[in-house]
C-alpha cells in the first residue's frame, strides 16, 4: 500500500512537472513571437526612416548646390563689373598720360623761353649796373656796403632807442614798486622811538659825598676805576659824578656799582671790588635776557649763544641817541615785511636784521667798519651764508649785493630815517655834509659833488675832458687821504668818482 501510494505520488509528479514544462514552453513561445513581430517592426520603421533621410539630405544637398551656384553667378557678375571699371580706368589713364606728355613738351618749351628772357634780362640787368657805376663812379660791392652800413646804423638807432625806453620804464615801475613796498613795510611797523643819552651822569645826594668816592690820597676813585676800567670825572658840576668809557658795558657797570655804593654809604676798597661784582653779574645778567627776548620777539628760540649775548650787549650801545637793540629788533621786522612782499625769505631777512648791527657790540675792540666785524661774527656762529653775506653788505661796502642785502639796507635806512629815531643838532649834521663836499669840490677837475646816505657817502662828477680813468683813481685816493686828515666822522665814508661821457641828439 505505501509503495503504491509513492509511485501514484511520483506518477502524479511527474505529471504535473510535465503539464508545468508544457505551460512553460507554451509562454515562453508566446513572448519569442511578440518579441520578434515588435523587432520586425522596429526594423521596418528604421528602413523607413533612413529613406526619409536620405530624401531629405538631397533636397538639402540640392538647395545648398543651388545657393552655391547663385553665388558663384553673383561672384562673376562683380568680378565683370570691376574689370570693366579698371578698364575704363585704364583708357582713362592712357588718356591722362598722353595730356601730360603734351604738357610736359610745353612746359620745356617755356622753360626754354623762360631761361632765354633771364639771359637776356641778365644782360639788360649787367648794362644797367655798368651805367649806374659809371654814373655814381662806385662799385656796386661799394654800393651794398654802404646800404648794408645804412641799414645797420638804423637798426643800431632803433635798438638803442627801444632800449633806453626799457631801461627808463623798468626804472618807473621799480621804483613805483619800492615807494610800495617801503610805505607798506612803514606802516605796519610802529615801533616805540628810543631816544637815550650816551653820557652817564651820577647824581650824589651832597658834595661831601665826592670826597668820600675819591677817598684818601684818591685810593677809592682809583680802585673804582681799576675795578670797572672806566674814568670818573669829579669836576666843579654840583652834585654830580661824570662815568666816561668807550665800553658801554662797563660804563654800566660803573654806574650801578657807583650807585650801590651811594645808597650804602660805605664806601672803601673792599667794598668797592663787591659791588662791582655784584654790579657785574646783574648787567650780564641783563644782557642775557634782553638777548633771549630779542631772539624771542622774532621767533629765533635756536640762536646761537654767543650771539644772544653780543644782542644784549646792543642794549647798552647808542648811535646818534638811537639804541642799537631796538633798531636792530625794528630792522628785523621791517626786513621781514620788506622780504614777505618781494617774496623771498622772510626767516633769514629778519636773523639777518637783527644781526645786521652786531659788530657795534665790539667796534671799539677791534679796527674796522662795523658791518665787516658783523659779518665775520655770524660768521663764526651761523652757517647761513646768505646771512653773513646780508650783515657784509648792508651799507654797500662790497662789490656786489645780494637781494636780502637790498632789502636788509633799506630796512635800516627806514629805521635810522624815522623822524626823531636819531638825534643829531641839525646845524652840526649840515655842516658835516658840507664840509664833506667841499673837501671834495676843493680838487681840480671836479664838477658836482653830492653827499648822501647822511655822510656816508659822496659821489663826485667830474670833467670828462680833464679827468681821464686813471686820473678818476688818483682823483679818489686823494679824496679819501684829505677826508681822513681834515674830517671828523662816525664810521667810515665811501667815495665815488664818476666819469660820465654823454651823447644826445634830437629827431626833426
Amino acid at each position: 500500500m505505501p509503495w503504491e501510494i509513492i509511485v501514484a505520488a511520483l506518477g502524479g509528479i511527474g505529471l504535473g512537472c510535465g503539464v508545468a514544462f508544457l505551460a512553460w514552453r507554451l509562454v515562453v513561445g508566446r513572448h519569442i513571437r511578440a518579441a520578434q513581430s515588435e523587432i520586425e517592426a522596429l526594423r521596418t520603421d528604421a528602413q523607413t526612416k533612413h529613406k526619409e533621410t536620405i530624401l531629405e539630405a538631397k533636397e538639402e544637398a540640392l538647395k545648398i548646390k543651388s545657393q552655391a551656384e547663385s553665388e558663384v553667378r553673383k561672384r562673376r557678375a562683380e568680378i565683370l563689373r570691376y574689370e570693366n571699371r579698371i578698364s575704363q580706368k585704364e583708357d582713362n589713364l592712357d588718356k591722362k598720360l598722353d595730356s601730360l606728355e603734351r604738357r610736359e613738351k610745353g612746359i620745356i618749351a617755356k622753360e626754354k623761353e623762360a631761361e632765354d628772357l633771364h639771359a637776356h634780362l641778365q644782360e639788360l640787368k649787367q648794362k644797367q649796373i655798368q651805367q649806374l657805376e659809371l654814373i655814381s663812379r662806385i662799385s656796386s660791392d661799394e654800393a651794398k656796403e654802404l646800404l648794408i652800413k645804412a641799414v645797420e646804423d638804423e637798426v643800431h638807432e632803433a635798438v638803442s632807442r627801444r632800449i633806453q625806453e626799457t631801461e627808463a620804464q623798468l626804472k618807473r615801475e621799480a621804483a613805483e614798486r619800492a615807494r610800495e613796498i617801503l610805505s607798506q613795510a612803514i606802516q605796519r611797523c610802529a615801533t616805540d622811538v628810543v631816544s637815550e643819552s650816551t653820557v652817564s651822569v651820577v647824581p650824589l645826594p651832597s658834595d661831601e659825598m665826592k670826597g668820600r668816592l675819591i677817598g684818601r690820597e684818591g685810593r677809592n676813585i682809583r680802585a673804582l676805576e681799576n675795578a670797572t676800567g672806566v674814568d670818573l670825572i669829579v669836576d666843579d658840576t654840583p652834585e654830580a659824578v661824570t662815568i666816561s668809557s668807550f665800553d658801554p658795558v662797563r660804563r654800566e657797570i660803573a654806574r650801578i656799582a657807583l650807585e650801590k655804593l651811594i645808597l650804602d654809604g660805605r664806601i672803601h676798597p673792599a667794598r668797592i671790588e663787591d659791588t662791582v661784582a655784584t654790579a657785574r653779574s646783574e648787567v650780564e645778567a641783563t644782557i642775557q635776557a634782553e638777548g633771549e627776548r630779542a631772539a624771542h620777539e622774532l621767533g629765533m628760540p635756536g640762536l646761537q649763544p654767543n650771539l644772544i649775548k653780543l644782542l644784549g650787549r646792543l642794549k647798552y650801545r647808542f648811535s646818534y641817541g638811537q639804541n642799537i637793540l631796538q633798531h636792530s629788533i625794528e630792522v628785523a621786522h621791517l626786513a621781514g615785511m620788506i622780504a614777505s612782499e618781494l617774496g623771498a625769505k622772510v626767516a633769514l631777512a629778519k636773523k639777518a636784521g637783527l644781526l645786521h648791527d652786531i659788530g657795534k657790540a665790539v667796534d671799539f675792540q677791534v679796527e674796522g667798519p662795523h658791518a665787516k666785524i658783523g659779518a665775520d661774527l655770524v660768521k663764526q656762529w651761523d652757517k647761513s651764508n646768505e646771512v653773513v653775506n646780508a650783515v657784509a653788505e648792508h651799507h654797500g661796502e662790497t662789490d656786489s649785493m645780494s637781494v636780502l642785502g637790498f632789502i636788509i639796507s633799506a630796512a635800516d635806512a627806514i629805521s635810522g630815517g624815522r623822524p626823531g629815531a636819531r638825534r643829531e643838532s641839525l646845524d652840526h649834521y649840515l655842516k658835516r655834509l658840507e664840509a664833506l663836499e667841499n673837501v671834495a669840490n676843493s680838487f681840480s677837475g671836479v664838477e658836482k659833488s653830492y653827499a648822501i646816505q647822511a655822510g656816508r657817502e659822496i659821489r663826485i662828477m667830474v670833467k670828462p675832458t680833464e679827468i681821464d680813468d686813471l686820473e678818476a683813481l688818483r682823483l679818489s685816493r686823494d679824496i679819501v687821504k684829505k677826508i681822513e686828515e681834515t674830517l671828523e666822522y662816525p664810521g667810515q665814508i665811501k667815495v665815488t668818482v664818476i666819469r660820465e661821457t654823454r651823447a644826445v641828439d634830437y629827431a626833426k
